[in-house]
């Protein structure tokens, strides 16, 4: 299964949505997340680095979205934080003398890619600021 980044990067750039510009610690987000701050500091890095959020250092330092709400797609969200098939991977290898085993492995990356396809799609008709509206 995927791991959890997707739902904690939400989650973040959600409140920045609500944050309405101003800047947001990381313990603040993780408060609200519920996990460590060096967790939250981690995905924020990585959305920063697909130019959803960006940051700023030091003493009442913190982060803020990058773009408006309206601008950043919940498909190219997924895409920036994924690192694993969605359905999961075997961690067997199948027995080549059987005429299944020796296919299954193929015919489940396609049909992984296909389930993965029409999430992205069903994903990338939201935005930030659609799936934000469900919070006011």
């Amino acid at each position: 299964m995927n791991n959890s980044r997707f739902p904690i990067s939400l989650h973040i750039l959600t409140l920045l949505d609500d944050a309405s510009g101003t800047v947001v610690s990381s313990e603040y987000l993780a408060g609200s997340i519920n996990i460590n701050p060096v967790l939250v500091r981690k995905e924020i890095m990585n959305l920063r680095k697909h130019g959803f959020v960006d940051s700023k250092e030091g003493k009442g330092g913190g982060s803020f979205l990058a773009k408006s709400a309206e601008d950043i797609n919940l498909g190219e969200v997924y895409k920036a934080v994924k690192n694993s098939n969605i359905l999961g991977q075997s961690k067997n290898e199948p027995n080549p003398k059987c005429p299944v085993g020796r296919q299954i492995n193929q015919h489940l990356n396609t049909l992984y890619d296909d389930a993965e396809k029409a999430l992205i799609e069903n994903l990338s008709r939201q935005t930030l600021a659609d799936f934000a509206l469900k919070f006011k």
